[in-house]
């Protein structure tokens, strides 16, 4: 069986009314037409959030998990691994530092955008973003989720999240969240060179023959299975990435697609295989050397660092097989560079596409009706 942790991306809160999902941009979608002149613009880049100190960790995962039952000892967990780490979670510096080489990058290219942080779960909250955002003037925003595929906690959630702030300040700009980019260059660059730099440190006898395993983050079946308006975009999304980013190394090497940070009973099918028990079938089937590359992440935050670093490695280790873990993404120059081709390309009025203009049952789990008691 995996080794469970709560699941703190998925956060699934399936009863949200469908229809937030088309508010955030005030009732209207996104145009295909060019940016008013002299409209006051921003963007956002609005995540998932993390805790500063031992003393925010279970506040921030009561937040997390609110109103989904999760049991008091599975926090407390949990919470064990934020405290291996001072009680810091690592994504809000690697936020700042995106937010950093994104700002510098619209810079350097003549375009005068001041660049917004905001988060579901942590200071700063989108709805305190968002008005400060207001009370700046800013009349249109462009927002990058920390997330670059469709789900509902990946895309459709951050839809709601900015309806929710916009709900919160009475308005505010109008919005329109950037599409995924999953498949974009500058996306699979970065993680190709990541993946290049970790196949560098094996041992020459076992390069060649190392396995290349992509992972993400694990969700429930059934939320994997309205992913996106034709269904099933998650999984294909990521297995697209993935054999994009290896085929940028070495075209054609076989590559494995599994799942981490699974949490919920184990009654609630999720996707599977988990990464422990592949690196277990893995060296079964003879295998002695293998490179975890995260795809499903956009920077090194808690769950890689402590599910792929620790566990993982734990489980490679205690089978005798040469383990070595890529980077994601992070503030990799073409990632950063991707960020600015993604907001002039919206703001050039291109074409939406997935991720940018969502239809209201987009990635909508349906709770089922409660029985009577």
């Amino acid at each position: 069986m995996p080794r469970a942790t709560v699941d703190l991306h998925p956060g699934q809160r399936p009863d949200e009314d469908p229809s937030l999902a088309v508010r955030n941009n005030g009732g209207a979608p996104p145009s295909s037409a060019p940016a008013p002149a002299g409209r006051r613009e921003a963007l956002l880049v609005l995540s998932f959030g993390g805790p500063e100190g031992h003393d925010d960790v279970m506040p921030f995962l009561e937040n997390v998990t609110r109103g989904r039952g999760i049991p008091p000892q599975r926090l407390l967990d949990v919470a064990e691994h934020y405290h291996h780490f001072g009680g810091i979670s690592p994504i809000n510096e690697q936020n700042k530092a995106l937010i950093a080489a994104v700002q510098a990058e619209l810079t350097a290219a003549g375009i005068d955008l001041p660049v917004y942080w905001g988060n579901r779960n942590w200071d700063p909250y989108v709805e305190d973003t968002w008005q400060r955002m207001t009370d700046d003037g800013i009349e249109h925003v462009y927002v990058l989720a920390t997330s670059a595929y469709a789900s509902y906690s990946g895309c459709r959630q951050y839809h709601e999240d900015v309806a929710r702030a916009r709900i919160a300040t009475g308005g505010g700009p109008t919005a329109e969240k950037l599409p995924h980019y999953f498949d974009a260059p500058g996306f699979v660059r970065a993680n190709a060179d990541a993946l290049a730099a970790a196949l560098a440190q094996l041992p020459d006898d076992v390069r060649g023959s190392a396995r290349l395993v992509a992972t993400a983050h694990s969700i429930p079946d059934s939320m994997a299975a309205v992913a996106g308006p034709d269904g099933h975009a998650y999984e294909a999304e990521l297995t697209a990435a993935a054999r994009a980013v290896v085929d940028a190394v070495e075209p054609g090497r076989d590559v494995d697609l599994v799942w981490q940070s699974r949490s919920g009973p184990p009654s609630v099918p999720w996707l599977e295989p988990d990464v422990n028990d592949h690196l277990r079938a893995l060296h079964e089937n003879g295998e002695t050397a293998v490179v975890l590359f995260p795809v499903g992440f956009v920077s090194d935050h808690l769950e890689v660092i402590w599910d792929l670093d620790n566990e993982a490695r734990e489980t490679a280790e205690e089978l005798g097989m040469a383990f070595v873990r890529a980077g994601t993404a992070g503030t990799h120059p073409a990632f950063v560079a991707m960020v600015r081709e993604l907001l002039e390309e919206r703001r050039a009025g291109g074409q939406p596409r997935l991720g940018t203009n969502c239809p209201a049952a987009c990635c909508f789990v349906q709770r089922p009706a409660a029985r009577p008691s």
